[in-house]
């Protein structure tokens, strides 16, 4: 079984499948957390992230994979583990900013498909369902307010010490949503055949136990 999770920023995606992979015995593959490898190198390299032309020209020298290690799942940039720094909010931003470039999803695209030609796979981002894995045999669109989202983000940075505005984060949330539903290349969008999940009220047990049942 493959199972396809879509949805925006700060949803819960990456947790929520991670649990699910868990608890069906599936193997959870983080296609985020390959943009945001991606985004480390470009931010590292020092080049401006907004210059398409460099952008697709630099991503060349980057070479993503995943590994699971003791039963985790660790994301290597050209042999280096970078998995601590993929949570980085300049990272986020500017994944947010570089994954809609071509030569990037190209680079990115091709290992995502042959995780799923395996088969027992469970991806979350922001074009499973539509592009990745169009023939999923499960399909979610998983999603919040902005309210809630931003409300996690600053809690969890909080938790981690770090400081964090609600309304900062609020509209940075919104801003992410705008340019992933408006991108030109696989634009964030709910697949034709895909079920709904608003997370708002729900916790995160809730959650799973729905997902698992449509996996059924």
């Amino acid at each position: 079984m493959n199972v396809a999770i879509d949805g925006p920023a700060g949803a819960g995606k990456s947790t929520i499948a991670k649990l699910v992979a868990k608890k069906l015995g599936l193997v959870y593959v983080d296609t985020g957390a390959m943009y945001r490898a991606v985004a480390i190198y470009l931010l590292d390299s020092g080049i401006d992230v907004n210059d398409k032309a460099a952008v697709a020209e630099k991503c060349k020298g980057a070479n993503v994979d995943i590994k699971y290690e003791d039963g985790i799942q660790n994301v290597y940039l050209n042999g280096t583990n970078v998995t601590g720094r993929l949570r980085e909010e300049a990272v986020g931003n500017t994944a947010s900013v570089t994954s809609p470039v071509p030569e990037v999803r190209a680079q990115i695209f091709s290992l995502q498909r042959g995780l799923a030609e395996r088969g027992g796979v469970i991806m979350d981002g922001r074009d499973i369902g539509t592009v990745v894995m169009p023939d999923a045999d499960v399909k979610i669109y998983l999603t919040a307010s902005s309210e809630v989202r931003a409300t996690r983000r600053v809690k969890e940075l909080q938790e981690k010490g770090e400081a964090a505005n609600f309304e900062e984060i609020k509209r940075d949330i919104e801003e992410r949503d705008h340019r992933d539903m408006t991108r030109e290349i696989s634009p964030l969008k709910q697949a034709d055949d895909a079920i709904l999940v608003d997370t708002s009220d729900m916790t995160i047990d809730q959650v799973v136990e729905k997902i698992c049942s449509l996996c059924k």
